[in-house]
Protein backbone atom coordinates (compact mmCIF):
# COMPACT_ATOMS: atom_id res chain seq x y z
CA UNK A 1 0.00 0.00 0.00
CA UNK A 2 1.43 3.37 -1.07
CA UNK A 3 2.04 5.91 1.66
CA UNK A 4 1.78 9.59 0.79
CA UNK A 5 3.36 12.93 1.62
CA UNK A 6 2.53 16.60 1.01
CA UNK A 7 5.85 18.44 0.68
CA UNK A 8 4.70 22.07 0.59
CA UNK A 9 2.63 23.61 3.40
CA UNK A 10 2.62 26.92 5.26
CA UNK A 11 1.70 27.76 8.84
CA UNK A 12 1.22 30.80 11.07
CA UNK A 13 5.02 31.01 11.18
CA UNK A 14 4.68 32.75 7.79
CA UNK A 15 1.46 33.46 5.88
CA UNK A 16 -0.57 30.38 6.70
CA UNK A 17 -3.60 30.47 8.99
CA UNK A 18 -3.03 27.16 10.79
CA UNK A 19 -0.53 26.55 13.57
CA UNK A 20 2.28 24.09 12.71
CA UNK A 21 0.65 21.46 14.92
CA UNK A 22 -2.63 21.92 13.02
CA UNK A 23 -0.95 21.15 9.69
CA UNK A 24 0.36 17.91 11.15
CA UNK A 25 -3.09 16.95 12.40
CA UNK A 26 -4.61 17.83 9.02
CA UNK A 27 -2.03 15.58 7.38
CA UNK A 28 -3.16 12.74 9.63
CA UNK A 29 -6.81 13.41 8.74
CA UNK A 30 -5.91 13.41 5.03
CA UNK A 31 -4.38 9.94 5.37
CA UNK A 32 -0.81 11.07 4.79
CA UNK A 33 2.29 9.46 6.24
CA UNK A 34 4.41 12.63 6.06
CA UNK A 35 4.10 16.40 5.69
CA UNK A 36 6.69 19.14 5.12
CA UNK A 37 6.60 22.49 6.89
CA UNK A 38 7.95 25.00 4.35
CA UNK A 39 7.29 28.50 5.64
CA UNK A 40 8.58 31.59 3.85
CA UNK A 41 12.07 32.57 5.03
CA UNK A 42 11.68 31.01 8.47
CA UNK A 43 11.98 27.61 10.15
CA UNK A 44 10.36 28.76 13.39
CA UNK A 45 7.38 26.41 12.98
CA UNK A 46 9.33 23.22 12.34
CA UNK A 47 10.07 22.22 15.94
CA UNK A 48 6.44 22.39 17.11
CA UNK A 49 5.33 20.41 14.07
CA UNK A 50 7.93 17.71 14.68
CA UNK A 51 6.84 17.33 18.30
CA UNK A 52 3.22 16.92 17.22
CA UNK A 53 4.28 14.53 14.48
CA UNK A 54 5.99 12.28 17.01
CA UNK A 55 2.92 12.40 19.21
CA UNK A 56 0.42 11.32 16.55
CA UNK A 57 2.67 9.28 14.22
CA UNK A 58 3.20 11.62 11.27
CA UNK A 59 6.66 12.12 9.78
CA UNK A 60 7.49 15.83 9.59
CA UNK A 61 9.99 16.94 6.95
CA UNK A 62 11.86 20.10 8.04
CA UNK A 63 11.74 22.68 5.28
CA UNK A 64 11.76 26.31 4.22
CA UNK A 65 10.70 28.31 1.16
CA UNK A 66 13.30 30.94 0.32
CA UNK A 67 12.26 34.13 -1.48
CA UNK A 68 14.53 35.20 -4.34
CA UNK A 69 14.30 37.36 -7.44
CA UNK A 70 15.37 36.69 -11.04
CA UNK A 71 14.16 38.17 -14.29
CA UNK A 72 12.25 40.81 -12.33
CA UNK A 73 9.98 38.35 -10.53
CA UNK A 74 9.78 36.27 -7.37
CA UNK A 75 11.35 32.82 -7.65
CA UNK A 76 10.91 30.47 -4.69
CA UNK A 77 13.36 27.74 -3.75
CA UNK A 78 12.35 25.02 -1.30
CA UNK A 79 14.95 23.64 1.07
CA UNK A 80 14.44 20.24 2.74
CA UNK A 81 16.35 18.68 5.63
CA UNK A 82 18.28 21.87 6.35
CA UNK A 83 19.91 22.22 9.73
CA UNK A 84 17.23 24.32 11.42
CA UNK A 85 19.62 25.29 14.21
CA UNK A 86 22.47 26.52 12.01
CA UNK A 87 23.29 30.01 13.26
CA UNK A 88 24.59 31.20 9.89
CA UNK A 89 21.47 29.93 8.11
CA UNK A 90 19.15 31.53 10.66
CA UNK A 91 20.99 34.84 10.26
CA UNK A 92 20.57 34.63 6.50
CA UNK A 93 16.84 34.00 6.87
CA UNK A 94 16.58 37.01 9.18
CA UNK A 95 18.12 39.16 6.43
CA UNK A 96 15.41 37.96 4.04
CA UNK A 97 12.66 38.74 6.53
CA UNK A 98 14.05 42.23 6.96
CA UNK A 99 13.88 42.72 3.18
CA UNK A 100 10.32 41.41 3.19
CA UNK A 101 9.40 43.89 5.93
CA UNK A 102 10.79 46.75 3.84
CA UNK A 103 8.79 45.48 0.87
CA UNK A 104 5.63 45.45 3.00
CA UNK A 105 6.18 49.07 4.05
CA UNK A 106 6.72 50.12 0.43
CA UNK A 107 3.50 48.37 -0.64
CA UNK A 108 1.58 50.05 2.16
CA UNK A 109 2.94 53.42 1.06
CA UNK A 110 1.69 52.78 -2.48
CA UNK A 111 -1.74 51.73 -1.22
CA UNK A 112 -1.99 54.91 0.83
CA UNK A 113 -0.99 57.00 -2.18
CA UNK A 114 -3.96 55.46 -3.99
CA UNK A 115 -6.31 56.41 -1.16
CA UNK A 116 -6.46 52.97 0.46
CA UNK A 117 -5.63 53.76 4.08
CA UNK A 118 -3.82 50.73 5.48
CA UNK A 119 -1.16 50.91 8.20
CA UNK A 120 1.30 48.35 9.49
CA UNK A 121 -0.39 48.65 12.89
CA UNK A 122 -3.62 47.43 11.29
CA UNK A 123 -1.78 44.58 9.56
CA UNK A 124 -0.26 43.48 12.88
CA UNK A 125 -3.66 43.73 14.58
CA UNK A 126 -5.10 41.25 12.06
CA UNK A 127 -2.29 38.70 12.42
CA UNK A 128 -3.02 35.20 13.63
CA UNK A 129 -2.32 34.60 17.31
CA UNK A 130 1.08 33.38 18.41
CA UNK A 131 3.32 35.10 15.84
CA UNK A 132 6.94 35.51 16.95
CA UNK A 133 9.78 37.74 15.80
CA UNK A 134 11.19 34.80 13.82
CA UNK A 135 7.93 34.52 11.84
CA UNK A 136 7.19 36.38 8.61
CA UNK A 137 4.53 38.89 7.62
CA UNK A 138 3.51 38.71 3.98
CA UNK A 139 1.09 39.97 1.37
CA UNK A 140 -1.84 37.82 2.56
CA UNK A 141 -1.71 39.70 5.87
CA UNK A 142 -2.02 43.01 4.00
CA UNK A 143 -4.84 41.52 1.92
CA UNK A 144 -6.67 40.67 5.14
CA UNK A 145 -6.85 44.36 6.02
CA UNK A 146 -7.94 45.38 2.51
CA UNK A 147 -10.74 42.84 2.81
CA UNK A 148 -11.69 43.85 6.35
CA UNK A 149 -11.92 47.53 5.36
CA UNK A 150 -14.06 46.81 2.31
CA UNK A 151 -11.49 47.90 -0.27
CA UNK A 152 -11.78 44.51 -1.96
CA UNK A 153 -14.42 41.81 -1.91
CA UNK A 154 -12.10 38.79 -1.93
CA UNK A 155 -8.51 37.72 -1.40
CA UNK A 156 -8.19 37.05 -5.12
CA UNK A 157 -9.27 40.62 -5.89
CA UNK A 158 -6.69 41.97 -3.41
CA UNK A 159 -3.90 40.17 -5.26
CA UNK A 160 -5.17 40.76 -8.78
CA UNK A 161 -5.76 44.51 -8.30
CA UNK A 162 -3.08 45.49 -5.82
CA UNK A 163 -0.66 42.94 -4.35
CA UNK A 164 0.10 40.35 -7.01
CA UNK A 165 2.58 40.64 -9.87
CA UNK A 166 1.25 43.42 -12.09
CA UNK A 167 -0.97 44.80 -9.31
CA UNK A 168 -1.10 48.55 -8.68
CA UNK A 169 0.79 48.33 -5.36
CA UNK A 170 3.13 45.48 -6.28
CA UNK A 171 6.79 46.15 -5.66
CA UNK A 172 9.77 43.83 -5.73
CA UNK A 173 12.88 45.22 -4.00
CA UNK A 174 16.31 43.66 -4.63
CA UNK A 175 16.69 40.21 -3.08
CA UNK A 176 19.10 37.33 -3.42
CA UNK A 177 19.18 35.34 -6.64
CA UNK A 178 17.89 31.76 -6.76
CA UNK A 179 21.42 30.38 -7.15
CA UNK A 180 22.30 32.01 -3.82
CA UNK A 181 19.35 30.28 -2.17
CA UNK A 182 20.60 26.96 -3.54
CA UNK A 183 24.01 27.69 -2.01
CA UNK A 184 22.49 28.64 1.35
CA UNK A 185 20.42 25.45 1.45
CA UNK A 186 23.47 23.35 0.61
CA UNK A 187 25.53 25.18 3.25
CA UNK A 188 22.84 24.26 5.80
CA UNK A 189 23.07 20.59 4.78
CA UNK A 190 19.81 20.62 2.84
CA UNK A 191 18.34 19.64 -0.52
CA UNK A 192 17.23 22.38 -2.96
CA UNK A 193 14.01 22.06 -4.97
CA UNK A 194 12.51 24.68 -7.30
CA UNK A 195 8.99 25.54 -6.17
CA UNK A 196 6.07 25.70 -8.66
CA UNK A 197 8.14 26.39 -11.84
CA UNK A 198 4.99 26.66 -13.93
CA UNK A 199 4.08 29.96 -12.27
CA UNK A 200 7.14 31.82 -13.56
CA UNK A 201 6.55 31.59 -17.30
CA UNK A 202 10.32 31.59 -17.78
CA UNK A 203 11.80 28.33 -18.98
CA UNK A 204 15.27 29.88 -19.23
CA UNK A 205 15.39 30.45 -15.47
CA UNK A 206 14.25 26.89 -14.80
CA UNK A 207 16.97 25.46 -17.05
CA UNK A 208 19.59 27.83 -15.63
CA UNK A 209 18.87 26.58 -12.11
CA UNK A 210 18.90 22.95 -13.20
CA UNK A 211 22.33 23.52 -14.76
CA UNK A 212 23.51 25.24 -11.56
CA UNK A 213 22.70 22.19 -9.47
CA UNK A 214 19.11 21.93 -8.30
CA UNK A 215 18.30 18.66 -6.56
CA UNK A 216 14.65 18.60 -7.55
CA UNK A 217 11.61 20.27 -9.11
CA UNK A 218 8.13 20.62 -7.64
CA UNK A 219 6.35 18.85 -10.48
CA UNK A 220 2.86 18.50 -9.02
CA UNK A 221 1.51 21.75 -7.58
CA UNK A 222 -1.98 23.10 -6.96
CA UNK A 223 -1.52 25.84 -9.58
CA UNK A 224 0.08 23.71 -12.29
CA UNK A 225 -1.93 22.54 -15.28
CA UNK A 226 -1.83 18.84 -16.23
CA UNK A 227 0.33 19.83 -19.21
CA UNK A 228 2.81 21.62 -16.94
CA UNK A 229 2.97 18.67 -14.58
CA UNK A 230 3.72 16.36 -17.52
CA UNK A 231 6.36 18.76 -18.85
CA UNK A 232 8.19 19.19 -15.53
CA UNK A 233 7.95 15.47 -14.86
CA UNK A 234 9.80 14.84 -18.13
CA UNK A 235 12.33 17.54 -17.25
CA UNK A 236 12.99 15.94 -13.86
CA UNK A 237 13.53 12.49 -15.42
CA UNK A 238 15.73 13.95 -18.16
CA UNK A 239 18.07 15.62 -15.65
CA UNK A 240 17.95 13.06 -12.84
CA UNK A 241 16.11 15.39 -10.47
CA UNK A 242 13.79 14.47 -7.62
CA UNK A 243 10.17 15.16 -8.62
CA UNK A 244 8.20 16.49 -5.65
CA UNK A 245 4.58 17.46 -5.05
CA UNK A 246 2.80 19.81 -2.68
CA UNK A 247 -0.51 21.53 -2.09
CA UNK A 248 1.10 24.85 -1.07
CA UNK A 249 -1.57 24.89 1.64
CA UNK A 250 -1.90 28.26 3.39
CA UNK A 251 -5.09 27.59 5.32
CA UNK A 252 -8.41 29.35 4.87
CA UNK A 253 -8.85 33.10 4.41
CA UNK A 254 -12.25 34.73 3.93
CA UNK A 255 -13.75 31.29 3.31
CA UNK A 256 -11.21 30.37 0.60
CA UNK A 257 -8.56 27.67 0.82
CA UNK A 258 -5.14 28.98 -0.32
CA UNK A 259 -3.77 27.42 -2.58
CA UNK A 260 -5.36 24.01 -2.11
CA UNK A 261 -6.40 21.70 0.75
CA UNK A 262 -3.53 20.00 2.56
CA UNK A 263 -2.88 16.61 0.98
CA UNK A 264 -4.64 17.43 -2.29
CA UNK A 265 -1.29 17.30 -4.09
CA UNK A 266 0.82 14.43 -2.87
CA UNK A 267 3.79 12.25 -3.67
CA UNK A 268 4.80 8.83 -2.44
CA UNK A 269 6.83 8.41 0.72
CA UNK A 270 9.58 7.13 -1.58
CA UNK A 271 10.15 10.78 -2.63
CA UNK A 272 10.85 11.68 0.99
CA UNK A 273 13.40 8.86 1.14
CA UNK A 274 15.06 10.20 -2.04
CA UNK A 275 15.40 13.64 -0.43
CA UNK A 276 16.94 12.05 2.65
CA UNK A 277 19.29 9.95 0.53
CA UNK A 278 20.42 13.02 -1.44
CA UNK A 279 21.10 14.86 1.82
CA UNK A 280 22.99 11.90 3.30
CA UNK A 281 25.09 11.33 0.19
CA UNK A 282 26.18 14.95 0.14
CA UNK A 283 26.91 14.85 3.88
CA UNK A 284 29.14 11.82 3.44
CA UNK A 285 30.91 12.90 0.26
Amino acid sequence: MTQWADLHTHTTASDGTQAPEDNVRLAKEAGLAAVAITDHDTVSGVRAAQLEGRRIGIEVVPGVEISTVAGGQDIHVLGYYIDTESESFLERLEELRNTRNKRNEMMLARLNEMGLAVSMEEVVKHLEAGKSEEDTIGRPHIANVLLAKGYVSSMNEAFEKYLGKGGAAYINPPRIRPVTAIDWIRDAGGVAVLAHPGLYGDEDIVRELIAYGLDGIEVNHADHTPEQEAHYGRLAREHGLIATAGSDFHGVRAGQVFHAPLGSKRTSLETVRKLQERRNNRENS
